[in-house]
Formats: structure tokens, C-alpha cells, sequence
């Protein structure tokens, strides 16, 4: 199960979800930031299925960029995701990966709440880079109040390209967060920008990068 945290909703684009007035993610955290309950049928109403990529989704809105608004009087507004994700709307599903947006606010906050564990991503760039210690930060300071059982998985290096920038940027996250480094990088590929086209997964056809993938995938099963 994959969960769209994301206001612009890429990756609810890319599974093939058209915004057609569907209820998404931001209506089940609307809903319980307005004290309501959410359901079994409220949950699984929410549920998409990518064809092409054979794979269960929770789809995202432009709504959701209103979340700081509406959460902001909600009881216990760092638990609204947790309050969605009960064991008995997950019974289905064996993985669910939230995808967030790069900020941290209040839906961070609820996605790392609702976690067992945390996989960064970081693009080899000087700004991406610098701004890991924050989030790093932001996932301690939940652990240590919100949620005990939080932990970072792994970081994952990504765009990595043949540039002394990103030669740089690697070198640095294997010197400092070595043992959160995945060994696999993913790399800076024309292949990513024409599977987003497609709407299919790079791992469902042969590529170079769709093996980066794969082998991350491996390693990301052996912390998690």
C-alpha cells in the first residue's frame, strides 16, 4: 500500500489517478481533524488500484496543502494519520510506505507519528545535503515524545550523477551517516523521466536504473 502525503500529488499522477472528485487522503484527515471517526468503508473508499503497476494506493489533492489550517485546532493533530492507520484498515496490506513532501510541518509529523521506520531520501546536491541534519532532527525529537518505536532505516543517495558536486555530496553522507547509507545510489537517468510518462514502473521492465531499484528494494527488506 502506497499513501500520497503530498499535496501536489505526483505520485498519485503517476499510479494513474485523476483527481476526479474521488474521496483521497486529505477527506479521512478532514474528517477526524472535525472529531469524526474513519471507518473500515471510509478507508477502503479511498483505495485505488494502479493497473499498470499492480500496487494499492491511497491517492492525494490539492486539499491537502490546507492540512496546517485544518489540523491546527484538531485534538492530538500529530496522531490524525496514526488515527487513520489502525490495524484494522491495514489487515489487507503486509508494507505501507507513506510518501511525504520535502518540509517540515505538521504532515511530516503525522506521517513519522503513524511509522515504524523512516527511509530519506537525498538528491547528491549541496542543498539536499544540508538540510538531512534537520530531518534527521525532526525524526528524534518524534521518537522521544511521540512515537518510541520510530527509527531511521537508511538514507538513500539519489540523482547521483558523474559531477564533482555529487562525487562530493556522496562522499560526505558515506563519512557521516555511514551506517545509514544504503549501499545502493540511485542514479540520475532519462529512464525515470519516461517511466513517469508511461505510468509504469521502471522495475517492470529491463533497465539499468530498474535494477538500482531492485537492489535497493533487497536492502531496504533486510533493515526494515
Amino acid at each position: 500500500m502506497l499513501i500520497d502525503l503530498d499535496p501536489q500529488a505526483n505520485l498519485s499522477s503517476y499510479l494513474g489517478f485523476e483527481g476526479d472528485g474521488d474521496p483521497t487522503i486529505s477527506h479521512m484527515m478532514l474528517s477526524i481533524a472535525k472529531g469524526m471517526k474513519v471507518s473500515k468503508e471510509d478507508f477502503e473508499s479511498c483505495v485505488r488500484v494502479s493497473e499498470a503497476n499492480r500496487i494499492s494506493y491511497i491517492p492525494s489533492d490539492i486539499n491537502l496543502a490546507n492540512a496546517e489550517s485544518y489540523l491546527m485546532n484538531a485534538l492530538s493533530r500529530e496522531t490524525v494519520m496514526k488515527r487513520i492507520l489502525t490495524n484494522e484498515n491495514l489487515t489487507d496490506y503486509d508494507y505501507v510506505l507513506i510518501d511525504c513532501l520535502p518540509s517540515l510541518g505538521i504532515l511530516l509529523v503525522n506521517a513519522l507519528t503513524a511509522s515504524d521506520n523512516v527511509i530519506i531520501p537525498v538528491q547528491t546536491q549541496k542543498f539536499a545535503y544540508e538540510g538531512l541534519g534537520s530531518l534527521i532532527n525532526i525524526c528524534e525529537q518524534v521518537k522521544e515524545t511521540i512515537n518510541k518505536s520510530l527509527e531511521v532505516s537508511g538514507i538513500i543517495a539519489t540523482m547521483a550523477e558523474n559531477t564533482k558536486m555529487s562525487r562530493n555530496t556522496l562522499a560526505m553522507l558515506d563519512t557521516n551517516y555511514k551506517d545509514l547509507l544504503y549501499k545502493t545510489a540511485i542514479h540520475k537517468s532519462v529512464e525515470a523521466a519516461n517511466s513517469s510518462e508511461r505510468n509504469r514502473s521502471l522495475c517492470l521492465n529491463k533497465s539499468k536504473l530498474g535494477e538500482e531499484y531492485k537492489a535497493l528494494a533487497e536492502e531496504i527488506m533486510t533493515r526494515c
